[in-house]
């Protein structure tokens, strides 16, 4: 068996040395490789720590293709005439493929293109956690890789702190790689314990860099100033402005393989440019802590919806829901929370997690012309989430609802949003939130050291009491949220370019051009910051089928 063609896609160059050994015990890729096509290739993916996507293609025309747990890195393919091709960017495979509309409807619902599912007919992305055989003109899809959550039954605080902080520590060793020691700061409890740990791992005074927004409600550098202070940085700051966003848009866009629309992608890129302007070739990203160890505030609101379950059924059904359910206690003002409450509670999990999907509440038939509504699977995003919420298996719903993020939150949306404008700035990233032994740790930990009550995240904080500035531990999370919306209505030239680009997709036959119309003229002026969301969505959808496919119509 002679190795034709292999690819490893990882942002540490040492990978194949340190990890593809490991599947073998030998000093050979070609026979490691040899190996886990012959025999195991799950038993001998799960030996790799780290981030990763490999692509190896025999001389018979077999071929394994694989990616990390989380799909930090990712790998695309396609099959025509029996053979296999494979790429790190799904528009590298596109060839003269369609576009496909399916891709476009999940875009809009996701504000991202969920994998397996690419934006180019025939083009597939590889999942988080799985690999792909072909042989003999077959191929075959399944995960290597499921979380088994192992919840400690007699946990001890103290013993489970110094390993924590053991293990942090180590990651952010592991990821700094020997280059100058940088990491984003946006002030919150991820980045701030990163930049600590890189001068507690390294004995070296860490570079922060930061963004920050001439928007009330929206900045946060005075915590990451700080944080800064606090472990004593060397701290750089930017301010973005809607200029900016004008400049850089058409060119972010334009980047990524296929549509996405997460609108932190715009400061991300202008604080990795920052960092790189700075001479920093590897910076260090806090994306993992809040889904691993229970941050996120959904999770303390989905806790108080499931509360709706302990309640008798016989008093729900024959009182409760009735009364809460009736239109005459959605209009009035003493029992409209109860209603809201109770709509909520009653929808299982995982379509809970949407009932405030913007799509979904301007409504699809609204928004979407009926000639694209015939080409798609309306049903299509809800089915995906679905088929990933039962792949978890048996676990509580507070874990289930971790690992349905580490797939939509972190593998589909946070981690390409940071990978790929740190890409485009001319750096790499690191994840040290993400080591494997950290993930490993995180599935061990009981239920209630990730949400205390409603306390979220409590064990993380706990563990960094003393470490990390009282005021950091206690602040709301918020992020580089982009006050895209607030601006529109203050800038012209910014929303010039919106309404270019919604006017230019309103030809393709995807949107109503009367929605869009009524959001421009009138939404946007009622609500900035939540009908600004659906603009941007809207806006890098265009913008990206303008590099990309600029014919494009249904």
């Amino acid at each position: 068996m002679i190795v034709t063609n292999i690819s490893i896609f990882s942002g540490d160059p040492q990978f194949a040395e340190q990890n593809l050994n490991v599947l073998a015990r030998t000093n050979g890729i070609e026979a490691a490789w040899r190996m886990a096509l012959r025999d195991n290739p799950a038993d001998a993916l799960t030996a790799i720590s780290g981030p990763f996507a490999i692509g190896l293609q025999v001389e018979d025309g077999s071929a394994l293709l694989a990616v990390d747990r989380f799909a930090v890195e990712t790998i695309c393919y396609r099959i025509d005439d029996a053979k296999i091709r494979f790429a790190g960017r799904a528009d590298e495979l596109a060839d003269e493929s369609e576009i496909d509309a399916q891709a476009i409807f999940d875009y809009l619902y996701f504000h991202c293109i969920p994998s397996p599912r690419t934006i180019y007919k025939n083009v597939f992305r590889l999942p988080p956690g799985h690999f792909a055989t072909f042989k003999q003109g077959l191929l075959n899809i399944q995960p290597y890789w499921t979380p088994k959550f192992t919840p400690q039954i007699d946990a001890n605080f103290d013993v489970l702190k110094s390993e924590f902080l053991d293990l942090l520590e180590s990651a952010v060793q592991t990821e700094l790689k020997g280059s100058k020691p940088a990491c984003f700061l946006s002030g919150g409890t991820d980045s701030s314990t990163v930049a600590g740990m890189i001068r507690k791992a390294s004995g070296m005074r860490p570079a922060t860099y930061s963004i920050g927004f001439e928007a009330e409600g929206y900045d946060e550098m005075e915590y990451a100033r700080l944080a800064s202070k606090h472990f004593q940085t060397d701290h750089h700051e930017y301010y973005v402005t809607p200029g900016d966003l004008v400049k850089a848009i058409p060119q972010v866009a334009a980047h990524y393989d296929q549509p996405f629309g997460n609108s932190s992608a715009l400061p991300a890129y202008y604080c990795a440019r920052m960092a790189q302007q700075d001479g920093v070739s590897r910076i260090l990203a806090g994306d993992g802590g809040d889904e691993l160890f229970g941050g996120n505030t959904r999770y303390a609101k989905q806790r108080i919806f499931s509360w709706w379950q302990f309640i008798p059924a016989a008093l729900r059904q024959g009182a409760l829901d009735p009364m809460f359910s009736s239109r005459w206690a959605q209009g009035t003002p003493l029992f409209s929370k109860g209603h809201s409450y109770v709509s909520q509670a009653s929808v299982a999990m995982p379509a809970r997690l949407q009932m405030y999907n913007l799509l979904l509440r301007l409504g699809i038939a609204e928004v979407l012309t009926p000639g694209f509504l015939a080409l798609v699977d309306a049903e299509g995003p809800a089915k995906h989430q679905q088929s990933v919420w039962d792949s978890v298996g048996s676990a509580s719903e507070l874990n289930k609802t971790l690992a349905f993020d580490w797939r939509y939150t972190l593998g589909e949306s946070d981690l390409p949003k940071v990978r790929e404008t740190t890409k485009l700035a001319g750096i790499d990233v690191g994840f040290p939130m993400l080591n494997t032994a950290l993930l490993d740790f995180s599935l061990q930990l009981p239920d209630a050291y990730k949400l205390k009550g409603l306390k979220l995240r409590w064990f993380f904080k706990e563990a960094l009491r003393g470490f990390l500035p009282d005021e950091i531990l206690v602040k709301k999370k918020q992020g580089f949220g982009l006050p895209f919306g607030v601006w529109l209505g203050k800038n012209p030239s910014l929303f010039e370019l919106a309404r270019d680009s919604l006017h230019t997709l309103s030809e393709r036959g995807i949107v109503r051009p009367d929605f869009i119309k009524a959001l421009m003229t009138q939404k946007l002026r009622e609500h900035p910051a939540y009908y600004g969301e659906k603009v941007w969505i809207l806006m890098m959808l265009e913008n990206w089928l303008r590099a990309h496919a600029p014919a494009y119509k249904i």
